[in-house]
């Protein structure tokens, strides 16, 4: 993994709910290897929570009890789901001008010399 710059957004808060961060240039330190961990535990139960969802959906019979629980455990997994992304987001490269992936065209299209 390439160097790390800035702050790692961690896939928990603090006893307050403020989101935690950590400050490092090794992507592969023990609290990196931990929160890589639990952010797939994370993504693992966000999938299992909404095939349940859709099986509770299609139940006939399922009340209103039943259907407030599995909302507000999709919005907690929804809210864990978008730390993860907004995580991996900040630690993809940026790209600077002429640096893009759109620099060049792809083979076969316009602009290649091929038709």
């Amino acid at each position: 993994m390439g160097t790390m710059t800035g702050l790692r957004l961690l896939p928990w808060s603090d006893p307050d709910g403020k989101p935690c961060y950590l400050a490092s240039d090794d992507g592969n330190s023990p609290l990196s290897r931990r929160a890589d961990a639990i952010e797939a535990v994370q993504m693992s139960m966000g999938a299992d929570l909404l095939h349940h969802a859709w099986a509770l959906l299609d139940a006939p019979k399922a009340d209103a009890r039943e259907l407030r629980y599995l909302a507000e455990r999709l919005c907690e997994a929804l809210r864990d789901v978008l730390r993860v992304a907004e995580s991996r987001g900040a630690r993809l490269p940026s790209y600077g001008e002429g640096d893009g992936p759109d620099e060049d065209p792809a083979p076969g299209s316009a602009g290649d010399g091929c038709d």
